[in-house]
């Protein structure tokens, strides 16, 4: 059986199945504990096993999630969960093909101005804070690729970042801006060092974390960018990730073309990052509208015949 530290025990015999199914798939351990988690919310809606769920009740569980206010999105993802246990583990086809989803709403990512973020990384609670957020913003990099940085990422031969596995088991390489390096430097003689492994001097975490060997986490992180926003006097409702988004944003109000941020970001699909348009305000603000020239004056023609008298 495949070892896993997050099944529940006992383990019903169909469980084990689905847990050995998703790692045949190679799905990442939080989409694993995901479709757990949508099992056991099934379970406790049924009062029995999930695989003896009908048609008939997974219409209802369905509604269900609906009536009891799930938002879209976490309603997706628990139907998600159920459907790979019905299609892939259970065989029943006939039960996934009923399964449906909500579309979500389409909502325009949050971002900074640039003069917001300058007082953000001025404002920064810590030097350490100040140059995490300096990596989030001037390289777009995501919370959990900024607190797995390590030593040998960094290649300031070539004045890249390595970003390793991130998201979509997919590696990229970003810029190193010299600023961002100096920053690095100089955190660097302030690190501490008495978690590092001494004998793998390279797998050194460049934020290390409270464990042993362990990097900070993302939410000690995200917890720093509030703490960094209040004191930056910062009223706007925003997450560590608006970050990422205003990085998107300013290098296309800046009239970089959109592939090269699609690489940049690690984006598989150009119109994820296509919707970056939506709120590159630079971009919309100098755009002429068909208004302005039907308000524009129009110049007072000259009148033919209309010349000088003679005075003959």
């Amino acid at each position: 059986m495949t070892d896993c530290p997050f099944k529940p025990e006992p383990v019903k015999p169909f469980l084990e199945r689905m847990i050995e199914d998703m790692a045949a798939r190679n799905l990442h351990p939080k989409t694993q504990k995901g479709h757990l988690r949508a099992i056991r919310r099934l379970e406790e809606f049924l009062d029995r096993p999930a695989e003896t769920v009908s048609a008939e009740e997974l219409r209802r569980f369905q509604l269900h999630l609906i009536d009891t206010g799930t938002s879209i999105c976490n309603r997706n993802r628990t139907m998600t969960g159920v459907r790979f246990l019905l299609k892939v583990t259970l065989r029943r086809h006939d039960l996934a093909a009923e399964v449906f989803h909500i579309k979500e709403p389409l909502k325009l990512p949050q971002v900074l101005s640039p003069d917001e973020v300058k007082r953000l990384l001025a404002c920064a609670v810590s030097f350490k804070a100040q140059v995490m957020l300096t990596l989030a913003y001037g390289c777009g990099l995501r919370a959990s690729e900024v607190v797995h940085l390590r030593v040998c990422d960094i290649d300031s031969a070539q004045m890249i970042i390595r970003i390793v596995q991130s998201k979509g088991r997919k590696d990229r390489h970003v810029m190193l801006p010299q600023e961002i390096l100096d920053l690095l430097r100089e955190w660097w003689q302030q690190r501490p060092n008495w978690y590092d492994h001494e004998d793998v001097p390279r797998e050194r975490w460049l934020f290390p974390g409270y464990g042993v060997g362990r990097p900070l986490t993302a939410r000690q992180l995200s917890r720093l960018f509030r703490q960094s926003l209040a004191a930056a006097g910062i009223i706007k409702s925003v997450t560590l990730h608006c970050l990422r988004h205003s990085f998107a944003t300013h290098l296309l109000e800046q009239g970089t073309d959109i592939r090269v941020i699609q690489a940049l970001l690690g984006h598989d699909k150009l119109d994820s990052t296509a919707r970056y348009t939506r709120v590159a305000t630079g971009m919309i603000a100098k755009i002429e509208s068909p208004l302005e020239r039907l308000v524009e004056p129009s110049k007072p023609a000259a009148r033919p015949g209309k010349g000088k008298r003679s005075t003959k």
